[in-house]
């Protein structure tokens, strides 16, 4: 029996990443904790530079069998993991922003109480090579083309993420009730996806999306085991997208997890779960596409409408934005519905749109305060753009984009994906999107006018100054989402150029 062959110059960006988070492993076990917080974040910003360096480098070549037939690199896997990256290196910045996991509950950025957590040490910087170790399985996940590779690059980005989500010292209570229900929940999506392994291997006798489709076309999709396997296989990755009825752990857990992780979550897992479901849908099932269409188009429209009504009726900021990435994955699902080149360009454009203004909107958050820390209460965001019109009003840019405003990146993203869906003849999930988008956009409408027009209460909260790498963050987030939203033709061209899966 002959080794396995394996592409290591194909495989280097997501080699470089486990790397950088077994180094970072080492130095959180062996270096003083006064210098590990530099280390940690000096790791971790130039692991991922260095991948996508080394990304850009192969971004020209392709193959599908990278690691033996496990791993397919090609245009569409390696633009989804470049995005991955580019939002990965923007998470990083807020978390490394440490006031978000100190344990002092009133510590400000530079105040004394702050520096006197750092000093004793007190920084979760474990914080680095998890998220790390789940950026490695972000990236093998929307090139995987086995599904035993598929299920294992699932847990390896899900595990880390169980833990981040129980991090915040602030409220951690609520903090670990989300790890644990986000835990539990993953535990029995990740069975259940397990259970549609079994049955595809049982109808074709094959792992590999290629031989999957082979064996659909040869044998028809006539087979109770196909169905049955689609349907668990489906499930496991809805819930990892947070669609409906998959969605009940999304408001718990970004609602819960420290703020910057939030943010990650809600960013580069959503693009990373929709890269893997695409090339699902694209490559493996797409000669049965008469089989799920139905039911995936059924839960998107009812993922957008529920997504959409239920952030009405939130008042709370991280609550009403977890259910607007509920809405925006119904969004999402319809780049799969459309089960074309321009879908699948649509929702790369889509994905860098909607993770720069979540990443963004975050980060804003992570800076409205009152002196205990965090305030995420809605009615206490009231008058901020009359304490701070800056702020205010790079929020309100990032709630517009999410609504599908003009000259944001939302409404480009919106429009190409409406379009790819109405070309390929689905009116239906076209009119619903519409009349989601509408309902949502009163939503956001909403608390731009609260934070503009209304009078400052006394319990009001205030706007500290973020770090520079908060202030970094929000800086890039905002002026993509503008860039993007007047000028998307390049953006636009290369995903369109990219948009393809090797068979």
């Amino acid at each position: 029996m002959s080794a396995p062959v394996l592409n290591y110059s194909l495989l280097a960006p997501i080699l470089i990443i486990l790397g950088g988070a077994l180094l970072g492993v080492l130095v959180e076990a062996f270096i003083s904790k006064a210098l590990r917080a530099t280390l940690q974040l000096g790791i971790a910003l130039g692991s991922v530079v260095l991948s996508f360096a080394w990304l850009w480098k192969v971004h020209n070549e392709s193959s599908i069998s990278a690691a033996v037939k496990s791993v397919a690199m090609d245009p569409a896997g390696i633009y989804i993991q470049g995005i991955i990256l580019v939002l990965a290196f923007i998470a990083i910045l807020l978390i490394a922003d440490q006031d978000n996991f100190t344990a002092q509950a009133s510590a400000l950025p530079g105040s004394e109480e702050e520096s006197v957590a750092i000093a004793e040490g007190k920084q979760q910087t474990e914080v680095f090579p998890l998220t790390l170790f789940a950026i490695a399985g972000m990236m093998l996940f929307p090139i995987a083309t086995d599904l035993i590779t598929l299920f294992v690059a699932l847990e390896v980005l899900s595990l880390p993420l169980y833990l981040m989500a129980g991090l915040s010292r602030r409220r951690r209570l609520l903090s670990q009730e989300a790890a644990l229900k986000y835990f539990l929940l993953g535990a029995f999506s990740s069975a259940i996806f397990l259970f549609g392994v079994a049955f595809l291997y049982g109808y074709s006798g094959s792992l590999n999306f290629n031989e999957i489709a082979a064996s659909i076309s040869a044998s028809g999709n006539n087979s109770v085991f196909l169905y049955i396997g689609i349907i668990f296989i489906s499930v496991g990755l809805l819930f990892k997208v947070g669609a409906v009825p998959f969605h009940s752990w999304t408001p718990d857990v970004y609602q819960g997890a420290p703020t910057p992780i939030t943010g990650f979550m809600a960013a580069c897992t959503k693009v990373a779960a929709f890269g893997a479901t695409l090339r699902l849908f694209y490559v493996a099932l797409d000669s049965v596409d008469g089989t799920w269409k139905p039911i995936i188009t059924a839960i998107a429209m009812i993922t957008m409408v529920i997504g959409s009504i239920a952030a009405m009726t939130q008042r709370d900021i991280k609550r009403a934005l977890a259910y607007s990435s509920i809405a925006h994955a119904g969004f999402l699902l319809i780049g799969v519905v459309a089960l074309s080149q321009a879908g699948l360009a649509s929702s790369l454009f889509y994905f860098l749109a909607y993770g720069l203004a979540t990443l963004g909107a975050f980060a804003v958050i992570t800076i409205v305060r009152d002196s205990s820390g965090e305030v995420t209460d809605l009615n206490r965001w009231v008058g901020l753009g009359k304490k701070s019109p800056l702020i205010a009003a790079i929020f309100s840019i990032f709630l517009l984009s999410f609504g599908g405003i003009p000259l944001t990146a939302g409404f480009v993203g919106k429009f190409a994906i409406f379009s790819a869906a109405y070309q390929t003849g689905n009116m239906a999930i076209v009119v619903v999107a519409a009349l989601a988008s509408a309902i949502a956009l009163f939503f956001y409408l909403r608390i731009v006018l609260m934070i503009w027009f209304a009078e400052p209460t006394n319990d009001s909260v205030t706007v500290v100054i973020p770090s520079f790498l908060t202030r970094t963050a929000i800086f890039v987030t905002v002026a993509a989402t503008l860039i993007f939203g007047v000028i998307p033709a390049p953006l636009l061209d290369s995903a369109k150029n990219f948009a393809v899966f090797l068979r």
